[in-house]
């Protein structure tokens, strides 16, 4: 009997993911599908912050997929929809952030990270052979 309750827990637990609704979008279109994929793509899930939303499962970007469909649908450009998000959103929903004085040490911080990396092996190992010297 015990064996059976842990084979119908085991079998449920692995059926959620069947049956885990997935997001539909009717285009009338290819180029409007093309668009949706696209925005989405360049747009950053803001709930899990290192996904796309087109990547996201979650509810938020669900959310956002739908209202992005929906503007599509009316007709808006993709920079109309992106700048809509991006004023209630602000630059942190763009995946790829532009590159600006607001965002300068976003972009050079693994530079400079990059650097001092280099640097300090550089250091260590001349002060690993200046010690063999010795």
């Amino acid at each position: 009997m015990k064996k059976r309750i842990t084979l119908f827990l085991c079998l449920l637990v692995l059926q959620a993911d069947v049956l885990a609704a997935e997001d539909y979008y009717p285009f009338s279109s290819p180029d409007q599908q093309t668009r949706f994929q696209q925005i989405t793509a360049e747009l950053r899930c803001l709930v899990c912050q290192n996904q796309t939303l087109a990547e996201s499962n979650s509810t938020l970007a669900s959310d956002l997929r739908e209202q992005i469909y929906q503007k599509i649908q009316q007709g808006q450009s993709n920079q109309a929809i992106t700048s809509y998000l991006m004023k209630r959103y602000g630059e942190f929903i763009l995946y790829r952030p532009p590159f600006t004085w607001r965002t300068l040490g976003l972009w050079l911080t693994p530079l400079l990270l990059l650097l001092a990396g280099l640097s300090g092996l550089i250091f260590y190992s001349q002060s690993q052979r200046k010690n063999k010297r010795e």
